[in-house]
């Protein structure tokens, strides 16, 4: 299975008000592992980011003045997506502005060239109700270090959000796990003979069975008629 991380800055928060994307991150999985393929961008969005996004990713325009436009890269970026799973935290925020900047060229939605889309925010909010669950939340929750993320980058959340993911859903302490040496493809598991093993049954005491036959009774009470399991004792 081949996943791609994610994560974009941009000028501001509305993408329906002239706000662009001006840095793209991408990090690549097969099969929840680290491949070393990645994707960074930078792109000349021809207008000033808003001070409070200046202040998040510090990315100015005089910094952007030589880069791409968005037109320039959006093949590079959309064949490095092609037909993989893309994750991304906070999916609607990134996908409005990657759609909007699509949109300005003619092209269909980013939904078009991928299998799916997962959002890890979404995720986070049903594992962890009632908590912080930006992605810094999430590392120190999930003890992924983020001692390098002054401030945001698309490649670094990219490759933040990969590891936050893989803990989400397998609990495996990084990327990196190692493997045991001795399981290699396929070998056969062990098999175990368990004809001589002897379970021993423990039969409930008087006092047991008593307090079984008050609950079965207070189920016959409740539901109006004979439990099933008795009537057929």
């Amino acid at each position: 299975m081949r996943q791609i991380f994610l994560d974009t800055e941009t000028t501001g928060l509305y993408p329906d008000q002239g706000d662009r994307v001006i840095e793209i991150g991408c990090v690549e999985l097969v099969n929840r592992k680290l491949t070393g393929r990645t994707l960074h961008l930078y792109v000349n969005p021809q207008r000033d980011s808003h001070e409070e996004a200046l202040r998040v990713h510090g990315i100015t325009a005089a910094f952007l003045s030589d880069k791409p436009l968005f037109a320039a890269v959006a093949d590079e970026l959309l064949e490095f997506v092609s037909d993989a799973e893309v994750i991304i935290h906070n999916a609607p925020f990134d996908l409005g502005f990657l759609n909007k900047e699509l949109s300005l060229m003619g092209r269909p939605p980013l939904k078009d060239f991928v299998s799916g889309v997962r959002d890890t925010l979404a995720m986070a909010k049903e594992m962890f109700p009632g908590k912080r669950n930006s992605l810094d939340a999430l590392c120190a929750r999930l003890e992924v270090d983020n001692s390098g993320r002054t401030l945001h980058g698309a490649l670094l959340d990219a490759q933040l959000l990969a590891d936050v993911y893989i803990n989400m859903t397998r609990g495996q302490d990084g990327l990196l796990m190692e493997s045991n040496p001795q399981d290699t493809p396929g070998k056969a598991l062990e098999q175990v003979d368990l004809h001589g093993l002897v379970l021993h049954v423990i039969p409930a005491n008087d006092q047991e069975l008593a307090a079984h036959a008050a609950v079965l009774a207070e189920l016959d009470k409740s539901s109006g008629a004979k439990t099933a399991w008795r009537a057929s004792a």
